[in-house]
């Protein structure tokens, strides 16, 4: 089992920048393929990236690519999203998640789940 908490969300500009945690309790961190999710008021909850167990695999949805960026620290049992060139529509609550298999980005959602963190992007 791991336990995971997200940080890092806040209000920005947009055009900013904001990078996420998710830090993971336990020592089986690197054996647990890993996930950002977000859900804006109002909508479903929506896959925005995974990051496979060595970091050699990064997905992405199309409407952040080239803005966002998945990475993990196994050393540090913690995952990063950084966001930049945000957007108004970027704003919503962010979801870390965590997976023994790879099956975020094609809606496979079973696993562990932060409580989130907000990010609100002001036009």
């Amino acid at each position: 089992q791991v336990q995971l908490v997200e940080s890092g969300g806040g209000l920005v500009q947009a055009g900013g920048s904001l990078r996420l945690s998710c830090a993971a309790s336990g020592r089986t961190f690197g054996s647990y393929h890993m996930g950002w999710f977000r859900q804006a008021p109002g909508k479903e909850r929506e896959f925005v990236a995974a990051i496979n167990l060595s970091g050699s695999r990064r997905d992405y949805v199309d409407s952040v690519k080239g803005r966002f960026t998945i990475s993990r620290d196994n050393a540090k049992n913690t995952m990063y999203l950084q966001m930049n060139s945000l957007k108004p529509e970027d704003t919503a609550v962010y979801y870390c998640a965590a997976s023994k298999v790879f099956g975020f980005p094609t809606g496979n959602t079973n696993g562990y789940w932060g409580q989130g963190t907000q990010v609100t992007v002001s036009s």
